[in-house]
């Protein structure tokens, strides 16, 4: 809901405090003219007039200011009586810094606001300090519009909610939970204290009342051993004397802490009176012997295990993954030596993956060490964290990547380009002609590794275009084929109404080989490939492998074989890069780290499903397409190779390796080549405005003015010109700013002799 709130300007905020001034003031007016009329004529009589007329003209100002002020506050409380009066939550609408201008009927009758001026003195019958509580919520309201705080007070919890209503206007809300549901926790048959960050009790259950025998409003008066250590043993003040708990203290919200009581339990000087409590504890928990034994067990406890007895075991039987052994840390608490008592360990669970925080705690029993050990589900916070150092990692690669991209495919550029041209002088009978071929071919698998990292860290350039998968593959079976050999044999099954998929054909058609090729080597005594498509419909969210595939329209692709399988312990590896179970100079380790970045880039999702010794499954799930694309026919045009071309072109290049191939490789196809080292040279040669120019050849990252920048000044006077954009980054770094600038094409680097032509050649149709 919003109000129409009064403008509160600098000159409407003074005149509200000079509001209870503004009688002095006309009385000061009234007397400052008086005197004029008995002083004689002349410059003290006129500064007389001026001051009394300026003090009688400022108080009818504030005056009229406060007046209309008023008539709006009425207006706007108006407004929320109707709207607020009926509403059963006590509700208030107040101006900055909490002054009240409207109070429904609930909140007159549950708080004390039918005296108070301000929202503070309202709300002091139920909070002990709610002048910082009310500062720091409306500071959020002013910065967000909204704030909302649950807070525990001695007579239950409160939330507090606040909307910003106009700009000076603030509408808060005042729940009472304990008004509508009893706590869940009078229920609960164990003594339990809710404290504060000061020891201070909170709330205490019906069982804790009954115990103590009073509201206490100091832990200090419970217990007089403080600060508490979960699993220690205090005597509890009671009216029938000093009483022995055991305390187990869990965390709760806003730094608060639920403290539970367990009567019954002695000191090492006195024998216990056994632990049947211990079954009936909310937090699961285990009582070790100091070599790791499970002497007691509760419920809680052995759901999280996964098992129905402990009987004759040890915890280092139910957990692993401390980089030590399980004994010895045991060992190193029931001693007392070092200061970590907490550790993160994976549970051995067959039917689900599971981790959890063991929080260790020292107590006696009958004059023996024993230790209670409380397991916290850690499981979505191990999640969390693999998932963030994935992200680290794939981030770590991605700059990786892209840091040596652009230096690199600047060098790759002017070693394969000077090689293509060494390569027009020399023919295959040249003895050279070899030499040639392999620092080609060697260039050519240096710009394919830079790729796949692009592709792994999803920053390679994709071109998208709605394909058909069963065409794609149809094209695709002849490549296949020759590359899993005679001994391996491969088979496809589609879905005869596939839909289509939105993707980089080429990119695609890598992925599909990456995985064949991996089949291939898992069955090295042969065996049989299958790839199989289908339309796959989701009706709700599927979650597999950390991995949420929203509900839809998918097209799925399964590539199967009956190889060896995957470890369990590398399944989780398969994806990263240059992690390879093939030998040394076998495998780069980047086939499925390159598939997963350009599924991932493409929007897709791909998952692993695999039986040890039974083979290994990679499923591919790509939003299917939906609607007709518009596919732009080009004109055919005959090879670069094969083709002269004639027009003019403005080379920007600040590598000039890079600028000599680029230069050469244009002129030996017939154009005219005016070179430029910086976009500030390229500018200063377009001055002339009696030269021609067809073509921009440009590069994106320059020193100073980067290419779409000098690009754009010089197509406001040349708005004819084509422009080629070169960079050894990918695309989509600069993708909109190009879509903003007509005639634009891009041409990744590392290019060939035959790629720069060609794409010149067709900016010129």
């Amino acid at each position: 809901m919003a109000f129409i709130p009064y403008s509160g300007g600098p000159f409407h905020q003074a005149a509200q405090r000079l509001g209870p001034r503004a009688g002095f003031m006309m009385l000061a007016a009234v007397l400052f003219g008086a005197t004029a009329l008995i002083v004689p004529r002349g410059q003290a009589q006129w500064l007389l007039w001026l001051v009394g007329a300026t003090l009688g003209l400022a108080a009818l100002w504030v005056v009229m200011i406060n007046r209309h002020a008023q008539g709006h506050r009425r207006d706007t409380s108006d407004q929320a009586a109707l709207m607020l009066e009926a509403d059963p939550v006590p509700s208030v609408l107040a101006e900055v810094e909490g002054r009240l201008l409207y109070v429904n009927a609930a909140a007159r009758r549950t708080l004390d606001a039918e005296r108070a001026t301000t929202l503070t003195s309202a709300l002091r019958q139920i909070l002990a300090n709610p002048g910082a509580i009310l500062f720091r919520m409306e500071t959020r309201a002013l910065a967000k519009g909204a704030a909302v705080e649950d807070l525990v007070t001695r007579a239950g919890h409160v939330r507090i909610s606040v909307h910003r209503s106009g700009e000076s206007h603030f509408l808060w809300r005042i729940e009472r939970s304990a008004d509508h549901a009893p706590r869940e926790s009078e229920a609960h048959p164990l003594p339990m204290l809710t404290v504060g960050r000061n020891d201070a009790v909170l709330y205490m259950n019906s069982a804790a009342r009954d115990l103590v025998g009073e509201r206490a409003r100091a832990l200090s008066r419970i217990c007089g051993n403080l600060p508490l250590k979960s699993g220690q043993i205090n005597d509890i003040a009671t009216p029938d004397g000093p009483v022995p708990c055991l305390v187990v203290e869990r965390e709760g919200m806003a730094g608060r802490r639920e403290v539970f009581l367990l009567p019954g339990v002695q000191g090492p000087e006195r024998p216990p009176d056994g632990w049947a409590f211990f079954d009936e504890l909310p937090v699961p928990l285990l009582k070790l012997a100091a070599d790791g034994a499970i002497q007691l067990s509760n419920r809680p406890a052995r759901e999280v295990l996964g098992v129905e007895s402990v009987a004759g075991l040890a915890l280092s039987d139910m957990l692993e993954g401390l980089g030590r052994s399980i004994t010895d840390w045991l060992s190193d608490v029931a001693t007392g030596r070092g200061t970590v008592h907490s550790e993160f360990l994976r549970v051995r669970r067959d039917d689900r993956e599971m981790f959890v925080q063991v929080t260790l705690n020292r107590a006696m029993d009958a004059g023996a060490v024993v230790l209670i050990a409380v397991l916290t589900d850690a499981t979505a916070l191990k999640s969390l964290e693999a998932q963030f150092v994935q992200s680290q990692k794939m981030q770590a690669i991605g700059q990786l990547a892209g840091g040596i991209a652009h230096d690199f495919n600047n060098l790759l550029t002017a070693i394969s380009g000077h090689c293509d041209l060494l390569l027009l002088r020399h023919d295959q009978g040249d003895p050279d002609y070899s030499d040639l071929m392999q620092v080609n071919q060697n260039a050519n698998r240096a710009a394919a590794l830079v790729s796949q990292l692009l592709a792994y860290s999803r920053k390679q350039t994709l071109r998208p275009q709605v394909i058909d998968l069963r065409d794609t593959l149809s094209d695709l079976t002849h490549l296949l084929n020759r590359l899993v050999g005679e001994k391996v044999s491969l088979s496809l099954s589609h879905d005869p109404t596939l839909s289509p998929i939105r993707a980089d054909k080429r990119q695609l058609e890598q992925v599909l080989m990456n995985l064949v090729v991996n089949s291939r080597d898992a069955m090295p005594m042969g065996g049989e490939i299958r790839i199989v498509t289908q339309n796959l419909v989701l009706t709700e969210p599927m979650m597999r492998d950390r991995a949420v595939v929203l509900p839809g329209s998918y097209v799925s692709v399964r590539v199967s074989d009956a190889g060896v399988g995957i470890a369990p312990d590398k399944l989780q590896k398969v994806f990263e890069p240059f992690f390879t179970t093939k030998r040394t100079g076998e495998g780069t380790g980047l086939g499925l780290s390159t598939a997963y970045g350009i599924v991932k880039q493409t929007g897709g999702f791909i998952f692993v499903d695999r039986k040890q010794g039974e083979g290994t499954c990679f499923q591919l799930l790509f939003p299917a397409h939906v609607g007709a694309e518009k596919v732009v026919m080009q004109s055919s045009l005959p090879l670069a190779s094969e083709s002269q071309g004639s027009g003019v072109v403005l080379l920007v290049e600040d590598e000039a390796p890079v600028r000599a191939f680029a230069s050469r490789a244009l002129q030996l196809r017939g154009f005219t080549v005016m070179e430029a080292e910086s976009a500030e040279d390229a500018l200063e040669i377009l001055e002339d405005a009696t030269l021609h120019v067809d073509v921009f050849v440009t590069d994106v990252v320059m020193p100073g003015i980067d290419g779409p920048g000098w690009v754009r000044r010089a197509l406001t006077s040349r708005p004819k010109a084509r422009v080629v954009f070169m960079s050894g980054y990918a695309e989509e770094t600069f993708g909109d700013t190009q879509a903003r600038i007509p005639n634009s094409v891009f041409l990744p680097k590392p290019f060939s002799l035959n790629e720069l032509t060609e794409i010149v050649l067709r900016q010129m149709i």
